[in-house]
């Protein structure tokens, strides 16, 4: 059900439903599960439908030879090994595919992992999504300029079990039980566990470091 809107745009943040403060959503399938046991990934161009049902535009600050499709094996909170999907910039494909085999070979849960589509970011607010993604041709939240994601230079792990949170904004709007981080629940991005220390070994930068927002969700090869 849509949240009423902010004067900012985002939805009225409220309180987390009790079925969702400890999240443990079954993945569904959008495409083939992986053949084996051990982590799958291709890295390739991105096949002109891809790009179709993505975020890209013409505007965008990378053309469609700057990013590559990715596919990659990544555990499910179900337990079961799933293909996600993913756009990023052909020059962090590598470190990307490096960190999500070393999270799928630690057992980390993710929910959902999909191209973003271009109507998902007109929809109004639900609050209550939780897709690792990491190419979306958007501004940085309340702001004016390119996000790093628009660049694919950024994922955002997790989002509803690692949110962003900006004085009295949270988004996703309906995850603020996931502010108290001294409670540690699967799909967590904490301070020392296997998705910071995986990132970081990369030289990626996190988001959970930062003073405003805190953005727990993501990780950036720019550091924005």
């Amino acid at each position: 059900m849509p949240l009423p809107r902010r004067r900012d745009g985002f939805g009225v943040v409220r309180s987390t439903p009790a079925a969702l403060v400890n999240r443990r959503m079954s993945t569904v399938d959008l495409l083939p599960p992986p053949t084996s046991a051990t982590f799958q990934s291709t890295i390739g161009p991105v096949p002109p439908p891809v790009l179709a049902r993505s975020t890209w535009k013409p505007i965008c600050p990378v053309k469609p030879e700057q990013l590559r499709y990715l596919t990659m094996s990544f555990r499910g909170f179900d337990a079961r090994a799933h293909t996600g999907e993913m756009l990023v910039n052909a020059d962090a494909a590598q470190t990307v595919v490096g960190v999500f085999k070393r999270l799928f070979a630690a057992g980390f849960p993710i929910e959902e992992m999909r191209i973003t589509a271009e109507p998902e970011l007109k929809l109004p607010p639900t609050g209550d999504g939780n897709n690792t993604n990491g190419f979306v041709c958007r501004q940085t939240r309340g702001q004016t300029q390119w996000s790093a994601h628009a660049y694919g230079l950024a994922v955002d792990l997790n989002p509803f079990d690692n949110p962003s949170v900006t004085g009295d904004l949270v988004v996703p709007e309906l995850a603020s039980s996931y502010l108290d981080r001294d409670w540690a629940r699967s799909g967590m991005a904490l301070d020392g566990g296997v998705a910071v220390t995986a990132f970081e070994s990369a030289g990626w930068k996190w988001g959970g470091r930062w003073s405003v927002p805190v953005d727990f969700m993501h990780f950036s090869a720019n550091g924005r």
